[in-house]
Protein backbone atom coordinates (compact mmCIF):
# COMPACT_ATOMS: atom_id res chain seq x y z
CA UNK A 1 0.00 0.00 0.00
CA UNK A 2 1.66 3.84 -0.65
CA UNK A 3 2.62 4.85 2.55
CA UNK A 4 0.00 7.71 2.69
CA UNK A 5 -2.88 4.95 2.80
CA UNK A 6 -1.45 3.14 5.19
CA UNK A 7 -1.24 5.96 7.41
CA UNK A 8 -4.57 6.81 6.60
CA UNK A 9 -5.71 3.31 7.55
CA UNK A 10 -4.02 3.98 10.86
CA UNK A 11 -5.23 7.28 11.88
CA UNK A 12 -8.57 5.57 11.15
CA UNK A 13 -8.16 2.53 13.35
CA UNK A 14 -6.98 4.31 16.10
CA UNK A 15 -9.41 7.39 16.51
CA UNK A 16 -6.18 9.45 16.02
CA UNK A 17 -7.67 12.27 14.02
CA UNK A 18 -11.49 13.43 14.00
CA UNK A 19 -11.12 16.24 11.62
CA UNK A 20 -10.50 20.13 12.26
CA UNK A 21 -8.17 19.93 14.54
CA UNK A 22 -4.74 22.14 14.78
CA UNK A 23 -1.87 19.35 14.81
CA UNK A 24 1.47 20.23 16.24
CA UNK A 25 4.35 18.26 14.15
CA UNK A 26 7.14 17.36 14.87
CA UNK A 27 9.95 17.28 12.39
CA UNK A 28 13.81 16.27 13.18
CA UNK A 29 14.72 16.95 9.99
CA UNK A 30 15.26 12.68 9.46
CA UNK A 31 13.36 10.36 6.97
CA UNK A 32 10.60 9.68 9.08
CA UNK A 33 9.56 12.98 10.36
CA UNK A 34 9.80 14.36 6.87
CA UNK A 35 7.29 11.94 5.41
CA UNK A 36 5.04 12.38 8.13
CA UNK A 37 4.67 16.08 7.28
CA UNK A 38 4.55 15.05 3.96
CA UNK A 39 1.59 12.32 4.62
CA UNK A 40 -0.22 14.99 7.17
CA UNK A 41 -0.15 17.80 4.33
CA UNK A 42 -2.12 14.88 2.01
CA UNK A 43 -5.06 13.58 4.30
CA UNK A 44 -5.38 17.37 5.38
CA UNK A 45 -8.01 18.75 2.31
CA UNK A 46 -10.34 15.03 3.74
CA UNK A 47 -9.52 16.16 6.72
CA UNK A 48 -9.74 19.88 7.51
CA UNK A 49 -6.43 19.95 9.63
CA UNK A 50 -4.52 22.91 10.38
CA UNK A 51 -0.44 22.02 10.50
CA UNK A 52 2.40 23.67 12.63
CA UNK A 53 5.75 22.57 12.78
CA UNK A 54 8.11 21.95 15.38
CA UNK A 55 11.86 21.46 15.45
CA UNK A 56 13.86 20.58 19.28
CA UNK A 57 17.21 21.37 19.07
CA UNK A 58 19.00 19.22 21.85
CA UNK A 59 22.12 21.38 21.20
CA UNK A 60 24.43 17.84 21.78
CA UNK A 61 26.26 17.86 18.10
CA UNK A 62 27.92 21.20 17.03
CA UNK A 63 26.29 21.17 13.86
CA UNK A 64 22.62 20.42 14.76
CA UNK A 65 21.79 23.74 14.11
CA UNK A 66 21.74 22.35 10.28
CA UNK A 67 18.51 20.56 11.03
CA UNK A 68 17.14 23.49 12.12
CA UNK A 69 17.90 25.29 9.30
CA UNK A 70 16.67 22.48 6.87
CA UNK A 71 13.29 22.35 8.80
CA UNK A 72 12.85 26.20 8.91
CA UNK A 73 13.35 25.58 4.54
CA UNK A 74 11.15 22.96 4.28
CA UNK A 75 8.30 24.71 6.38
CA UNK A 76 8.80 27.75 4.05
CA UNK A 77 8.64 25.64 0.84
CA UNK A 78 5.66 24.45 2.34
CA UNK A 79 3.67 27.40 3.97
CA UNK A 80 4.00 26.04 7.03
CA UNK A 81 4.95 28.03 10.40
CA UNK A 82 7.62 26.33 12.13
CA UNK A 83 9.08 26.48 15.49
CA UNK A 84 12.36 26.22 16.61
CA UNK A 85 13.20 25.50 20.38
CA UNK A 86 16.55 24.72 21.88
CA UNK A 87 16.33 22.37 24.94
CA UNK A 88 19.31 21.62 27.55
CA UNK A 89 19.36 17.66 28.01
CA UNK A 90 20.66 16.84 31.52
CA UNK A 91 23.76 15.26 32.07
CA UNK A 92 22.64 12.84 34.38
CA UNK A 93 21.54 9.57 33.82
CA UNK A 94 20.74 7.74 30.53
CA UNK A 95 21.08 10.57 27.46
CA UNK A 96 18.87 9.33 24.94
CA UNK A 97 16.12 9.12 27.83
CA UNK A 98 17.09 12.74 29.02
CA UNK A 99 16.82 13.47 25.56
CA UNK A 100 13.20 12.35 24.96
CA UNK A 101 12.29 13.87 28.33
CA UNK A 102 13.26 17.67 26.86
CA UNK A 103 11.78 17.01 23.92
CA UNK A 104 8.11 15.97 24.73
CA UNK A 105 8.22 18.63 27.02
CA UNK A 106 9.41 21.22 24.66
CA UNK A 107 6.50 19.78 22.20
CA UNK A 108 3.97 19.78 25.01
CA UNK A 109 5.16 23.89 25.98
CA UNK A 110 4.72 24.89 21.65
CA UNK A 111 1.24 22.55 21.77
CA UNK A 112 0.36 24.49 24.50
CA UNK A 113 0.83 28.18 23.36
CA UNK A 114 -0.48 27.57 20.12
CA UNK A 115 -3.07 25.40 21.41
CA UNK A 116 -2.65 22.39 19.43
CA UNK A 117 -5.45 19.32 19.67
CA UNK A 118 -2.84 16.81 18.34
CA UNK A 119 1.03 16.72 18.47
CA UNK A 120 2.12 14.55 16.13
CA UNK A 121 5.84 12.22 15.81
CA UNK A 122 7.27 10.25 13.18
CA UNK A 123 7.47 6.49 15.27
CA UNK A 124 7.43 3.91 12.62
CA UNK A 125 7.09 -0.32 12.67
CA UNK A 126 10.52 -0.01 12.61
CA UNK A 127 10.70 1.88 16.09
CA UNK A 128 8.05 -0.50 17.77
CA UNK A 129 10.06 -3.51 17.10
CA UNK A 130 13.41 -1.78 18.07
CA UNK A 131 11.80 -0.72 21.71
CA UNK A 132 9.97 -4.24 21.86
CA UNK A 133 13.32 -6.04 21.50
CA UNK A 134 15.37 -3.48 24.38
CA UNK A 135 12.36 -3.92 26.78
CA UNK A 136 12.19 -7.75 26.48
CA UNK A 137 16.44 -7.70 27.27
CA UNK A 138 15.74 -5.53 29.82
CA UNK A 139 13.38 -8.18 30.96
CA UNK A 140 9.77 -6.41 30.90
CA UNK A 141 6.10 -7.79 31.38
CA UNK A 142 3.52 -7.36 29.15
CA UNK A 143 3.05 -3.56 29.59
CA UNK A 144 6.47 -2.90 28.78
CA UNK A 145 5.98 -5.31 25.60
CA UNK A 146 3.50 -3.20 24.72
CA UNK A 147 5.62 -1.04 23.34
CA UNK A 148 4.91 2.63 21.73
CA UNK A 149 1.14 3.73 22.60
CA UNK A 150 -0.35 4.55 19.08
CA UNK A 151 -1.86 7.65 20.94
CA UNK A 152 -0.97 8.68 24.47
CA UNK A 153 -2.79 12.29 25.53
CA UNK A 154 -2.47 14.47 22.51
CA UNK A 155 0.34 12.43 21.17
CA UNK A 156 -0.36 10.55 17.90
CA UNK A 157 1.98 8.69 15.78
CA UNK A 158 0.01 7.94 12.21
CA UNK A 159 3.54 6.47 10.79
CA UNK A 160 3.82 3.49 13.29
CA UNK A 161 2.55 0.60 10.66
CA UNK A 162 4.63 2.37 8.25
CA UNK A 163 8.02 0.45 7.63
CA UNK A 164 10.67 2.77 7.21
CA UNK A 165 12.70 1.23 3.97
CA UNK A 166 9.22 1.78 2.88
CA UNK A 167 9.05 6.03 4.14
CA UNK A 168 12.36 6.75 2.52
CA UNK A 169 11.48 4.56 -0.68
CA UNK A 170 8.12 6.87 -0.61
CA UNK A 171 10.83 10.17 -0.17
CA UNK A 172 13.39 9.18 -3.13
CA UNK A 173 10.23 8.59 -5.40
CA UNK A 174 8.81 12.43 -4.47
CA UNK A 175 12.21 13.85 -5.43
CA UNK A 176 12.19 14.53 -1.05
CA UNK A 177 15.54 15.39 0.97
CA UNK A 178 15.87 14.83 4.17
CA UNK A 179 19.12 15.55 6.76
CA UNK A 180 20.97 12.16 8.21
CA UNK A 181 21.57 12.42 12.46
CA UNK A 182 25.04 10.69 12.31
CA UNK A 183 24.25 10.19 16.43
CA UNK A 184 21.78 6.84 14.82
CA UNK A 185 24.88 5.58 14.08
CA UNK A 186 26.74 5.66 17.68
CA UNK A 187 27.11 2.47 18.79
CA UNK A 188 27.36 3.91 22.69
CA UNK A 189 23.68 3.58 22.56
CA UNK A 190 21.65 1.04 23.24
CA UNK A 191 18.90 1.52 20.13
CA UNK A 192 21.20 1.64 17.99
CA UNK A 193 23.20 -1.31 18.54
CA UNK A 194 19.68 -3.40 18.48
CA UNK A 195 19.37 -1.84 14.94
CA UNK A 196 22.35 -2.03 13.34
CA UNK A 197 23.70 -5.98 14.75
CA UNK A 198 20.82 -7.14 16.75
CA UNK A 199 18.01 -7.18 14.32
CA UNK A 200 20.07 -7.83 11.38
CA UNK A 201 20.81 -10.85 13.11
CA UNK A 202 17.24 -11.77 13.92
CA UNK A 203 16.55 -11.23 10.16
CA UNK A 204 18.28 -14.30 9.57
CA UNK A 205 16.43 -16.34 11.87
CA UNK A 206 13.16 -14.91 11.04
CA UNK A 207 13.01 -12.62 7.97
CA UNK A 208 9.67 -10.75 9.30
CA UNK A 209 11.30 -10.43 12.63
CA UNK A 210 9.77 -6.77 12.52
CA UNK A 211 6.30 -7.62 11.37
CA UNK A 212 6.86 -10.42 14.01
CA UNK A 213 7.82 -7.94 17.12
CA UNK A 214 5.08 -5.44 16.01
CA UNK A 215 2.44 -7.98 16.56
CA UNK A 216 4.01 -8.86 20.16
CA UNK A 217 3.32 -5.37 20.79
CA UNK A 218 -0.27 -5.30 19.40
CA UNK A 219 -1.00 -8.42 21.57
CA UNK A 220 0.84 -6.86 24.75
CA UNK A 221 -0.85 -3.89 24.28
CA UNK A 222 -4.92 -4.97 23.88
CA UNK A 223 -3.90 -7.30 27.24
CA UNK A 224 -3.15 -4.49 28.88
CA UNK A 225 -5.60 -2.29 27.63
CA UNK A 226 -7.94 -5.22 28.78
CA UNK A 227 -6.60 -4.50 32.32
CA UNK A 228 -6.30 -0.63 32.54
CA UNK A 229 -10.26 -1.01 31.61
CA UNK A 230 -11.07 -3.68 34.27
CA UNK A 231 -9.34 -1.36 36.50
CA UNK A 232 -10.96 1.45 36.22
CA UNK A 233 -14.21 0.24 36.33
CA UNK A 234 -13.32 -1.86 39.70
CA UNK A 235 -11.66 1.81 41.11
CA UNK A 236 -14.90 3.60 40.12
CA UNK A 237 -17.28 0.88 42.15
CA UNK A 238 -14.95 0.12 44.68
CA UNK A 239 -12.74 3.66 45.97
CA UNK A 240 -14.18 6.17 48.54
CA UNK A 241 -12.99 9.85 48.19
CA UNK A 242 -12.78 11.13 51.78
CA UNK A 243 -9.97 13.31 53.86
CA UNK A 244 -7.99 14.22 51.20
CA UNK A 245 -6.72 10.46 50.21
CA UNK A 246 -8.40 7.81 48.71
CA UNK A 247 -9.36 4.43 50.07
CA UNK A 248 -10.29 0.80 49.00
CA UNK A 249 -11.44 -2.73 50.94
CA UNK A 250 -8.26 -4.73 51.21
CA UNK A 251 -10.25 -7.87 50.56
CA UNK A 252 -12.04 -6.79 47.20
CA UNK A 253 -8.05 -6.30 46.74
CA UNK A 254 -7.12 -9.58 47.57
CA UNK A 255 -9.55 -11.41 45.42
CA UNK A 256 -8.84 -9.64 42.41
CA UNK A 257 -5.52 -11.25 40.11
CA UNK A 258 -2.15 -9.21 40.83
CA UNK A 259 -1.87 -7.55 37.59
CA UNK A 260 -4.95 -6.18 37.98
CA UNK A 261 -5.20 -5.40 41.76
CA UNK A 262 -1.88 -4.13 40.55
CA UNK A 263 -3.10 -1.42 37.72
CA UNK A 264 -5.57 -0.55 40.49
CA UNK A 265 -3.29 0.41 42.84
CA UNK A 266 -1.27 2.47 40.12
CA UNK A 267 -4.43 4.27 38.96
CA UNK A 268 -4.98 5.42 42.55
CA UNK A 269 -2.01 6.97 43.15
CA UNK A 270 -2.07 8.55 39.38
CA UNK A 271 -4.81 10.80 41.14
CA UNK A 272 -2.17 11.81 43.66
CA UNK A 273 0.51 12.89 41.57
CA UNK A 274 2.10 9.43 40.93
CA UNK A 275 3.85 8.89 37.51
CA UNK A 276 6.09 6.02 38.15
CA UNK A 277 5.22 3.37 35.71
CA UNK A 278 3.85 -0.04 36.71
CA UNK A 279 6.61 -2.15 36.87
CA UNK A 280 8.55 0.14 38.54
CA UNK A 281 6.84 0.31 41.78
CA UNK A 282 3.05 -1.38 41.94
CA UNK A 283 3.78 -4.81 42.25
CA UNK A 284 6.32 -3.97 45.06
CA UNK A 285 3.25 -2.03 46.89
CA UNK A 286 0.99 -4.58 45.81
CA UNK A 287 3.19 -7.44 48.08
CA UNK A 288 3.69 -4.72 51.19
CA UNK A 289 -0.72 -3.92 51.33
CA UNK A 290 -1.33 -7.52 51.18
CA UNK A 291 1.48 -9.15 53.65
CA UNK A 292 -0.05 -10.73 56.88
CA UNK A 293 0.46 -8.83 58.99
CA UNK A 294 -0.12 -5.80 56.87
CA UNK A 295 1.98 -3.29 57.50
CA UNK A 296 1.67 -1.03 60.44
CA UNK A 297 3.29 2.19 59.43
CA UNK A 298 2.65 4.66 56.00
CA UNK A 299 5.13 4.19 53.75
CA UNK A 300 5.65 5.73 50.31
CA UNK A 301 6.33 4.36 46.72
CA UNK A 302 6.18 6.39 44.06
CA UNK A 303 5.89 9.82 45.59
CA UNK A 304 2.63 8.68 46.75
CA UNK A 305 1.36 7.68 50.87
CA UNK A 306 0.09 3.88 51.56
CA UNK A 307 -1.31 3.31 54.32
CA UNK A 308 -3.32 -0.15 55.37
CA UNK A 309 -6.10 -0.33 58.65
CA UNK A 310 -9.06 -2.00 59.55
CA UNK A 311 -9.27 -3.67 56.26
CA UNK A 312 -8.99 -0.97 54.46
CA UNK A 313 -6.06 0.61 51.95
CA UNK A 314 -5.74 4.53 51.93
CA UNK A 315 -3.63 5.98 49.15
CA UNK A 316 -3.08 9.86 49.53
CA UNK A 317 -0.49 12.60 48.23
CA UNK A 318 0.13 13.11 51.84
CA UNK A 319 -0.54 11.89 55.76
CA UNK A 320 -4.06 11.93 57.12
CA UNK A 321 -4.44 15.50 58.62
CA UNK A 322 -4.06 15.85 62.56
CA UNK A 323 -7.22 17.47 64.49
CA UNK A 324 -5.01 21.00 65.83
CA UNK A 325 -6.00 21.40 70.26
CA UNK A 326 -8.28 23.96 70.58
CA UNK A 327 -10.68 26.00 73.05
CA UNK A 328 -14.59 25.15 72.49
CA UNK A 329 -16.59 28.10 72.50
CA UNK A 330 -19.53 27.27 74.61
CA UNK A 331 -22.53 28.48 73.52
CA UNK A 332 -21.07 28.70 70.11
CA UNK A 333 -19.46 27.07 67.14
CA UNK A 334 -16.24 25.83 67.27
CA UNK A 335 -14.48 24.94 63.38
CA UNK A 336 -12.04 22.02 62.81
CA UNK A 337 -10.96 22.87 59.66
CA UNK A 338 -8.07 20.46 58.91
CA UNK A 339 -10.85 17.53 59.36
CA UNK A 340 -13.86 19.87 57.32
CA UNK A 341 -16.22 18.80 61.05
CA UNK A 342 -17.32 21.86 63.34
CA UNK A 343 -18.43 21.28 67.21
CA UNK A 344 -21.71 22.96 68.13
CA UNK A 345 -22.43 23.95 71.75
CA UNK A 346 -25.81 24.93 73.43
CA UNK A 347 -26.57 25.56 76.76
CA UNK A 348 -31.10 25.04 76.73
CA UNK A 349 -33.18 24.51 79.89
CA UNK A 350 -33.72 20.95 81.10
CA UNK A 351 -37.59 21.55 81.22
CA UNK A 352 -39.04 19.39 78.54
CA UNK A 353 -35.69 18.84 77.00
CA UNK A 354 -35.25 15.30 75.07
CA UNK A 355 -32.44 13.84 74.85
CA UNK A 356 -30.83 12.81 71.82
CA UNK A 357 -30.32 9.19 70.36
CA UNK A 358 -27.85 9.78 67.49
CA UNK A 359 -23.78 9.17 67.93
CA UNK A 360 -23.26 12.90 66.56
CA UNK A 361 -25.37 14.74 69.35
CA UNK A 362 -24.95 14.06 72.85
CA UNK A 363 -25.58 16.08 76.63
CA UNK A 364 -24.49 16.78 79.29
CA UNK A 365 -25.47 18.48 83.17
CA UNK A 366 -24.14 22.01 82.13
CA UNK A 367 -23.44 22.58 85.85
CA UNK A 368 -21.96 19.10 86.46
CA UNK A 369 -19.14 20.13 83.99
CA UNK A 370 -16.12 21.18 85.67
CA UNK A 371 -14.12 24.30 83.45
CA UNK A 372 -13.79 25.01 79.85
CA UNK A 373 -13.90 22.93 77.11
CA UNK A 374 -11.09 21.82 74.20
CA UNK A 375 -11.62 19.85 71.60
CA UNK A 376 -7.91 17.42 70.57
CA UNK A 377 -6.65 14.73 69.59
CA UNK A 378 -6.20 11.52 71.19
CA UNK A 379 -3.00 11.11 73.24
CA UNK A 380 -1.02 7.85 73.89
CA UNK A 381 -2.29 6.26 77.21
CA UNK A 382 -5.68 8.20 76.89
CA UNK A 383 -7.98 6.30 79.27
CA UNK A 384 -11.83 6.83 79.13
CA UNK A 385 -14.75 5.81 81.15
CA UNK A 386 -17.90 5.68 78.96
CA UNK A 387 -21.43 5.64 79.42
CA UNK A 388 -22.88 2.63 80.89
CA UNK A 389 -19.13 0.74 81.34
CA UNK A 390 -15.66 0.76 83.00
CA UNK A 391 -12.99 2.61 81.99
CA UNK A 392 -11.65 1.66 78.50
CA UNK A 393 -7.96 2.84 76.72
CA UNK A 394 -9.30 5.31 73.86
CA UNK A 395 -7.32 3.71 71.41
CA UNK A 396 -8.91 0.21 71.94
CA UNK A 397 -12.01 1.94 71.88
CA UNK A 398 -11.05 3.33 68.44
CA UNK A 399 -9.84 -0.03 67.13
CA UNK A 400 -12.96 -1.58 67.88
CA UNK A 401 -15.56 0.77 66.46
CA UNK A 402 -13.01 -0.28 63.28
CA UNK A 403 -11.60 3.31 62.60
CA UNK A 404 -8.64 2.93 60.11
CA UNK A 405 -5.42 3.73 61.91
CA UNK A 406 -4.60 7.24 59.41
CA UNK A 407 -8.32 8.85 60.48
CA UNK A 408 -7.62 8.18 64.76
CA UNK A 409 -5.60 11.52 64.59
CA UNK A 410 -8.20 13.18 63.26
CA UNK A 411 -11.02 11.90 65.59
CA UNK A 412 -12.38 14.86 68.41
CA UNK A 413 -11.52 14.42 71.81
CA UNK A 414 -14.08 16.55 73.54
CA UNK A 415 -12.28 17.24 77.49
CA UNK A 416 -12.92 19.68 80.21
CA UNK A 417 -10.26 20.48 83.27
CA UNK A 418 -8.22 17.21 81.82
CA UNK A 419 -11.19 14.86 81.64
CA UNK A 420 -12.87 12.96 78.55
CA UNK A 421 -16.77 14.06 77.93
CA UNK A 422 -17.05 12.55 74.17
CA UNK A 423 -15.14 10.79 71.73
CA UNK A 424 -16.91 12.88 69.24
CA UNK A 425 -19.20 10.48 66.92
CA UNK A 426 -18.80 7.52 68.60
CA UNK A 427 -19.02 7.44 72.52
CA UNK A 428 -19.41 10.14 75.24
CA UNK A 429 -18.27 9.50 79.25
CA UNK A 430 -20.41 8.90 81.96
CA UNK A 431 -19.71 12.60 83.33
CA UNK A 432 -22.62 14.86 84.20
CA UNK A 433 -25.98 12.48 83.01
CA UNK A 434 -28.52 14.54 82.47
CA UNK A 435 -31.06 13.42 85.44
CA UNK A 436 -33.99 14.78 87.07
CA UNK A 437 -32.07 17.23 88.38
CA UNK A 438 -30.54 18.82 85.78
CA UNK A 439 -31.48 22.57 85.44
CA UNK A 440 -29.41 23.62 82.43
CA UNK A 441 -28.20 20.99 79.49
CA UNK A 442 -24.84 21.57 77.84
CA UNK A 443 -25.78 19.97 74.08
CA UNK A 444 -22.87 19.35 71.65
CA UNK A 445 -23.53 18.04 68.05
CA UNK A 446 -20.52 17.27 65.53
CA UNK A 447 -21.55 18.60 62.20
CA UNK A 448 -19.77 18.92 58.36
CA UNK A 449 -18.11 21.86 58.62
CA UNK A 450 -19.93 23.36 55.70
CA UNK A 451 -23.42 23.03 57.22
CA UNK A 452 -22.56 24.84 60.80
CA UNK A 453 -22.43 28.51 61.37
CA UNK A 454 -18.92 28.33 61.31
CA UNK A 455 -18.79 28.66 57.79
CA UNK A 456 -21.06 31.44 57.14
Amino acid sequence: MPLVDVARATIRRHGMLAGGELVLVAVSGGADSVALLHVLRAVTPALHLRLHVAHVDHGLRPDSGRDADFVRSLGARLGLPVDVVRVTVSKSGSPEAAARHARYAALESVADRIAADRIAVGHTADDQAETVLMRLLEGAGPRGLAGIPPVRGRIIRPLLASRRADIVAALKGDGESWVEDPSNDDPRFSRNRIRHDLLPALAGVNPDIVPALVRTARLAREMTDAITRTAAAELAASAVIEGGGLTLPLARLQDLAPPLAAEVLRQAAVRFGCRAPLRAWAYRGLRRVLASPPPRRPFTIGGVVVEVSSGRIRLAARPASRLETRAVAVPGCTALPEIGLAIETALVAADGYAIPRGRHCVAFDADGIPGSLSVRARRPGDRFEPFGGGESRVKALLINAKVPRWARHAVPIIEADGRILWIAGLRRSNAAPVDRATRRVLELSLVPLAQSPCAR
